[in-house]
């Protein structure tokens, strides 16, 4: 179905981070956009303030009568995520009534494949990493339009709509190898590590997925990988394939680094055309230079220009949910972050003890699907033990049905830490006056962020913020 023909779109999943953006979209482009969602939060209230129809139920009957009348089925699409099941019966009643039905991937390929597109993917770091890099855009004569995984704090959004541009910039997710469906003009590849083995049989499939990728990439446009990609794809750079690192020398890496206070850095950026000096970065942490390296760098390779560049970086306050400081105080430090994979927590962990060198750490970690919980328990175990106290929850299930023998558990006696605790996620509110902190830390993807509010609030009124 053209797009141009559509006038009315119904997201099953509207809530999702990628389906929000979605329905933003097709709302700024015009067109009638309500969805369904099985639960209320703060971001499906924001689509409702913006006008997207949202229901809670998924019986048909709850469908608004636009969607329901049959001189409406040829200009409807309904987009749906490989995360609802198929059971749902909103996806029956679509199915089954000759409607349009396109997965997510399918419908954001259409869009962004008849635009000049600028992909990001990796297991790890994609979604700073393309938020930043729409942030540079966004405040260069360059403009761009953007799908974001996360809400930036920039912009309070994860959808941006350009004036003038025909760059599109979004991530390329390897889940459901949802990535194959873009051809960029020009892309980046942050990281491949083992991964969603719930969808790849091996570490050897995923490699596979990400070298067709960056093959599309290389064919359409230009090619900007991580250093440590380069090896583990084993491919060279070239004349539209480039490199970039935090240290290690490559197309663009980085010189100079400082610490400047408060975890932010000072530092040259090396590019092919020659430095850029004194960047300042906005946002904490050693990986977020790392991350500024490579948003500047597709920044620059789509015609930003350096002292764009520069400014912007500086401006780019972060993503929500990624190193996200919610209190600062010298008795306190509150930070939530996404982390959800070891190496993510690796990172995360290793910047706080350079930002904040000394401090207690305890950390709350909510492990996000069975299966990843399976095949990783020892790895997130190494990972956690870089706290000082970890409070573990039980798994977040998303699109998964429990299996048999995995549970928080199997994380829990790996961890050699002596100050370690299990709790049920409804009973950490009513337990958490028993703990005193120094640094505390939320981490994790599921529906940990629903309890970062309520923990800001005790910790501001009731002063459970001592050491």
């Amino acid at each position: 179905m053209e797009l141009k023909k559509v006038k009315y779109v119904y997201l099953i999943g509207a809530g999702g981070i990628g389906m929000s953006a979605l329905a933003r979209y097709f709302k700024k482009t015009g067109k009638h956009v309500a969805g369904y969602d099985r639960m209320q939060t703060a971001l499906t209230d924001q689509l409702k303030s913006e006008g997207v129809v949202m229901t809670y139920g998924s019986e048909p009957d709850r469908l608004p009568v636009e969607f329901k009348l049959p001189e409406n089925r040829g200009t409807t699409m309904v987009v749906y995520t490989p995360a609802v099941p198929a059971g749902n019966p909103l996806l029956k009643y679509f199915s089954e009534n000759g409607y349009n039905l396109l997965k997510r991937a399918e419908l954001l390929g259409k869009i962004f494949n008849n635009a000049c597109g600028v992909a990001v993917a990796g297991t790890h770091g994609k979604t700073t990493v393309s938020t930043m890099a729409a942030h540079i855009f966004k405040q260069s004569q360059v403009d761009c339009t953007a799908f974001l995984g996360g809400i930036s704090r920039n912009y309070n959004t994860n959808f941006l709509m350009a004036e003038n541009s025909d760059i599109i910039v979004a991530e390329a997710d390897e889940f459901d190898r949802s990535l194959l469906r873009l051809s960029p003009k020009s892309a980046v590849i942050t990281s491949v590590d083992t991964d969603h083995l719930d969808i790849y049989k091996s570490f050897g499939e995923l490699k596979e997925t990400f070298t067709k990728f960056a093959g599309v990439a290389k064919e359409k446009g230009d090619l900007l990988l991580h250093k440590d990609v380069t090896r583990i794809l084993n491919l060279s750079t070239g004349p539209n394939v480039f490199s970039y690192s935090l240290k290690e020398e490559a197309d663009y890496y980085a010189v100079n680094l400082r610490i400047t206070g408060n975890g932010l850095y000072r530092f040259d950026l090396v590019t092919p055309s020659g430095n850029i000096t004194g960047l300042e970065t906005g946002v904490p942490g050693l990986i977020n230079v790392e991350n500024i390296i490579a948003a500047s760098a597709v920044a620059l390779i789509n015609g930003v220009k350096r002292e764009e560049v520069k400014k912007a970086v500086k401006s780019f306050q972060g993503v929500s949910r990624r190193m996200d400081v919610r209190i600062n105080t010298p008795e306190i430090v509150f930070i939530d972050d996404y982390a959800h994979h070891p190496k993510e927590i690796n990172a995360f962990i290793s910047s706080l003890r350079e930002i904040y060198p000394g401090r207690k750490i305890t950390g709350i970690f909510q492990p996000h699907l069975y299966s990843r919980t399976r095949d990783f328990a020892e790895e997130f175990a190494r990972s956690l033990e870089m706290l000082d106290c970890l409070i573990l929850l039980d798994i977040y299930p998303a699109r998964e049905a429990p299996i048999e023998g995995v549970n928080s558990g199997i994380i829990f006696k790996e961890v050699n830490l002596k100050q370690k605790y299990m709790c049920n996620y409804n009973e950490l509110l009513n337990i958490i006056g028993n703990f005193k902190f120094d640094l505390l830390v939320t981490i994790g993807a599921g529906d940990i962020d629903k309890l970062v509010g309520p923990l800001e609030k005790r910790l501001k009124t009731e002063k459970l913020n001592m050491k």
